[in-house]
């Protein structure tokens, strides 16, 4: 492979990875808040997560998350996860639901990286591979860590009713 061959296929990779990127996030972005309200088993924090704390004991969550860039700083109208916006149930429950949304939007953009393999040779469709997950499973621990001790203040909040 020549060295413009290589530089081309960078930029077709980039260029592809930046299309998916925000077609995917735009589209996660239109689905009604009200769906992501709902307790479906694909979000649901499983009992061995421990209201989230597996994930700060396995990875250190809580020490790196701070650096992840937030969706809304890309997409301005879209819901701030960096921090609370209120302590009432209603806050807890949307912040849930939008964490919910950012899972799932990242579950969605690891998805089309063997597609990668349609252009590039094996080693650089590994690399894709690589890409995608390096750059999406931060988020989405982050979002169950953070998921899991809200959907726990909430559970206790129950309780004390």
């Amino acid at each position: 492979m020549t060295v413009i061959n290589a530089i081309w296929l960078l930029v077709v990779n980039i260029v592809a990875w930046l299309v998916l990127h925000f077609s995917i996030s735009a589209l996660c972005f239109k689905i009604p808040l009200r769906f992501f309200l709902k307790d479906l088993a694909f979000f649901r924090i499983a009992k061995w997560e421990e209201h989230g704390e597996i994930w700060n004991r396995l990875f250190l969550v809580k020490k790196w998350k701070k650096h992840l860039i937030d969706g809304s700083a890309i997409a301005k109208k879209s819901y701030n996860k960096s921090h609370l916006h209120g302590t009432k149930r209603e806050d807890l429950l949307i912040f849930a639901a939008e964490t919910k949304r950012a899972e799932m939007t990242h579950w969605l953009l690891i998805l089309p990286a063997p597609l990668f393999f349609l252009w590039n040779p094996v080693w650089a469709g590994c690399i894709n591979i690589v890409y995608a997950l390096l750059a999406n499973l931060p988020f989405i621990l982050t979002q169950r860590y953070n998921r899991g001790r809200i959907e726990n203040i909430l559970d206790l909040s129950n309780r004390g009713n």
